[in-house]
């Protein structure tokens, strides 16, 4: 069956993003503070950063930026950054964000796969640039946000007396952003997200979760990263608000904005929401203000998250779905929501269609399936599990050169399979389960490691896990956890297997555990268990 949402449509926004975004909140709220310092407390208004962005595009075009050019923005969280992003598309051209923390390598291999003719980063990454710059070659120019010797800094460029560039954009087809995906199953791939895409995508959001000039969001997550350019930049600033800016996570920081500037909106990945629930610092803070606690970008254990809004007395920890290349979100809890049911993600947001196919129905759970709703998975009905597939006017337009890819993500009806698997309750909610790449097959039975992971984090000696399957030298494949332990516990393997099987079903268990010192994780927050799995075949390997 198709699952459709029970919101009223919304109408495809076909405006330029820094239009869809900055025109209605610059008119409406040109005097209030638009972004916030949290480090230095500087700050600037909606009239200061439209007039910014308005400069800055100036100075783009005078600098030889072109319509259709790729300019690529490295840089971490700055009250900087969203001017140099909208002023970038006012020019007509596509922003690559690119990783703060990427290697000389990886960002040559940005630069190189997105065609990037130009680069916006700090003084402090320069280095890092200049070394990936000269390995592509097609580089024109770096600019800085700061100061840096040998380069023109945009706040320069935003004082441009060059005129203002208008170029002529086709929202449905013109692609405004081009993040990669977060490469934890395969090589990262660059997302075209058109104008109408994202501009859309917000429209589809704020029925169910609408944001407002009173609110005042902290903008932790990198605004790199999908779900903070969404949630945290584009979200807030379309409606008014404020945003507190952060350039990285550290805990007493973050918990430090939260307080002075009396935060009421919190967006954040399952690391922070675990932080939050169990860090002892936590309770030197006042967090009285936070009204809204939202955790998105990877699973988020049911009793956690009752475990932590339960110590900072909100109803729930509010959840949403998405991916990169859904713009991101096509599920969200509706921040009026009341009993929401434990670990849901939200409901289907306005205009967009879902499937939940089973996973032994001929396709391989990657998108290789038909549309017709048979080839690549029977169509499954309520409470009933499988690959959750997508269709909306926030799927994007494809991957970046890569046609063969594109076509086995999204089939010929325009269902986007998630990879994903989870089940819709009978009122409409979505619960995931795990990804489908990622389930472990034992003895035929489906083991989803997130459900081990999360009785993990139940115990109070563990700080953190993750699971994968391994080879158990008989042809099986079992689970294998991979646990950070609480300095002092005294936690041992045969402690945490026992504690687990006294959780799970028998053909769950966790039957090998291995202590480390850190769960590798992606900036979004999901487990990276593809170096997991890379770290085991090579052990292996060796033996």
């Amino acid at each position: 069956m198709v699952f459709q949402s029970e919101y009223a449509d919304v109408p495809p926004v076909d405006l330029p993003i820094h239009e869809a975004v900055l025109a209605r909140s610059t008119a409406e709220y040109g005097d209030r503070t638009a972004l916030i310092d949290a480090v230095d407390g500087s700050s600037l208004s909606y009239a200061e950063l439209a007039a910014f962005t308005r400069g800055l595009a100036a100075g783009f075009a005078d600098a030889g930026v072109r319509p259709g050019d790729v300019l690529a923005l490295h840089s971490p969280n700055s009250l900087v950054w969203p001017a140099v992003f909208y002023a970038a598309t006012m020019a007509g051209a596509v922003v690559t964000p690119v990783h703060p923390l990427a290697t000389a390598d990886d960002v040559a291999r940005q630069l190189r796969d997105a065609d990037a003719r130009w680069v916006v980063t700090v003084a402090g990454l320069l280095d890092t640039v200049r070394t990936a710059a000269e390995r592509t070659g097609g580089v024109r120019e770096v600019f800085v946000c700061d100061e840096a010797d040998g380069h023109r800094s945009v706040r320069d460029l935003r004082r441009s007396t060059a005129p203002v560039p208008h170029p002529v954009v086709d929202p449905a087809t013109d692609v405004a952003v081009l993040p990669y995906s977060s490469g934890t199953t395969a090589s990262p791939k660059g997302v075209m997200l058109t104008h109408r895409n994202i501009a859309t995508n917000l429209a589809q959001l704020h029925p169910v979760a609408p944001s407002g000039p009173g609110d005042r969001v902290l903008a932790v997550l990198p605004f790199f990263h999908i779900y903070g350019l969404t949630a945290l930049m584009n979200a807030p600033l379309r409606a008014g608000a404020t945003v507190i800016v952060l350039p990285r996570f550290e805990l007493e920081q973050f918990l430090a904005a939260i307080e002075t500037h009396r935060v009421n909106a919190v967006y954040v990945a399952p690391p922070i929401v675990l932080a939050l629930a169990k860090h002892p610092v936590v309770d030197a803070y006042d967090l009285s203000s936070v009204e809204h606690l939202v955790s998105a970008a990877a699973p988020l254990d049911a009793g956690l998250s009752a475990l932590c809004a339960r110590r900072l007395g909100l109803p729930s920890v509010r959840q949403a779905y998405g991916m990169t290349e859904l713009s991101p979100g096509t599920h969200v809890v509706p921040r009026d929501a009341r009993e929401v049911p434990p670990g849901t993600v939200g409901k289907l947001l306005p205009g967009t269609e879902m499937r939940i196919v089973a996973l032994d129905g001929g396709g391989d759970g990657n998108g290789t399936g038909g549309g017709d709703g048979t080839e690549g998975g029977r169509d499954l009905a309520v409470d009933e599990e499988g690959e959750i597939l997508i269709r909306g006017p926030q799927v994007m337009k494809g991957y970046l050169g890569r046609a063969g890819e594109t076509d086995a993500l999204i089939d010929a009806d325009g269902w986007l399979h998630t990879g994903d698997v989870g089940r819709v309750d009978a009122d409409g909610w979505l619960h995931v389960v795990d990804r489908v790449k990622e389930l472990i097959k034992y003895k035929g039975h489906q083991v989803a490691p997130a459900d081990l992971e999360a009785a993990l984090l139940t115990h109070p000696g563990v700080v953190d896990a993750a699971v994968i399957g391994v080879p158990d030298g008989e042809g099986n494949e079992i689970p294998k956890a991979f646990v950070v332990a609480r300095r002092g516990s005294g936690l041992s393997a045969a402690e945490v297997l026992e504690y687990v099987a006294e959780r799970v079903a028998a053909y769950k268990k966790v039957r090998r555990v291995e202590f480390v010192g850190v769960v590798p994780r992606a900036t979004s927050g999901k487990i990276l268990r593809r170096q997991l799995r890379d770290r085991e075949r090579e052990r292996e390997r060796r033996s």
